[in-house]
């Protein structure tokens, strides 16, 4: 029996050895060179090509090498009976909250302005409100999400939340649901997406949304790129109802050397790195997943299909 890797264009010479730290004995094949697909049971995926999950007839589940499921979940080809789980690891929470808290400092102390005037050699205080008087809106309250919240409410920020359903979070109030995401919004001077990607949750970043947060509001997407909509961005930055963005996903990446993006004066681009995976703390939670395929037990971390995520 063996594992499968699915990491195109990746040199995985560290999740190899991260999950034989775990696994000594693991067998563990790198596709394409995969030479016996029939003893694969768990298949590790990350931008698989579609159709690749067929070649192994005796697979048991499929686990995503990251918290995101959608590549997955968008594959025709793949499955559909067989189990799909996704990572949850402390490492992603931490990295997350690190690139938001990040984005969201440097709105805050207005440090992009600091280096305009510097550019301008101009010496002039900027006034800023007091943090609390600063509310940050996270969408999507999941673990990254709530993780996300807590930290920025310990450093003194009012965090706001918004998710599909009622969660109790404890350090600040979730709204739920379609009925309360116009009030969630009118509280938010800096939206942060962190949403899962679904049919429901694609397009979400959109010119209604925009309307409805506070004049000059910020936005960070560290989600995914299919959340937002592009041109409504350009429009709501255009008209002044958004002041800036902070996006670490696009539709495609890497971007089109003419995307219009790279040289706007009001948004900031990284390159999907705002929480990558680990393989040395992610791998256990992998290999313990994988003795339960072989042991019938129970999944870690199983996706619900229905809900996306």
């Amino acid at each position: 029996m063996s594992i499968a890797i699915i990491y195109p264009h990746r040199n995985v010479s560290d999740w190899i050895q991260a999950l034989h730290t775990h696994g000594p004995d693991l067998k563990i094949e790198v596709w394409p060179d995969i030479s016996a697909p029939e003893e694969v049971e768990l298949a590790l995926c990350w931008n698989h090509p579609d159709g690749s999950l067929q070649q192994f007839p005796n697979l048991k589940c499929i686990s995503s090498l990251g918290a995101g499921i959608n590549q997955l979940l968008d594959d025709d080809s793949r499955p559909t009976e067989i189990p799909l789980v996704r990572l949850v690891d402390d490492n992603l929470k931490q990295s997350m909250a690190e690139y938001v808290m990040a984005g969201v400092l440097e709105q805050f102390r207005r440090f992009k302005d600091y280096r305009q005037q510097q550019s301008e050699k101009r010496w002039a205080e900027l006034e800023i409100p007091h943090i609390s008087e600063l509310c940050v809106g996270i969408m999507g309250c999941g673990e990254i999400g709530r993780f996300v919240g807590n930290k920025l409410a310990d450093f003194g920020f009012t965090v706001r939340g918004w998710s599909r359903t009622q969660q109790d979070c404890g350090q600040f109030h979730i709204y739920a649901g379609d009925d309360e995401l116009e009030s969630f919004l009118s509280h938010a001077n800096i939206l942060v997406c962190l949403l899962p990607l679904t049919p429901k949750t694609e397009n979400i970043l959109n010119l209604q949304v925009f309307n409805q947060l506070p004049k000059n509001a910020f936005l960070i997407n560290a989600a995914r790129g299919s959340h937002l909509v592009e041109a409504d961005l350009l429009s709501a930055l255009e008209s002044g109802q958004l002041s800036g963005a902070l996006l670490d996903v696009c539709r495609q990446e890497p971007l089109s050397e003419q995307h219009p993006f790279w040289t706007h004066s009001k948004i900031s681009i990284t390159p999907h790195i705002a929480s990558p995976t680990n393989p040395e703390s992610a791998a256990e939670q992998i290999v313990d997943n994988y003795h339960r395929v072989l042991s019938g037990e129970s999944l870690l971390n199983l996706v619900d299909i229905e809900c996306g995520y």
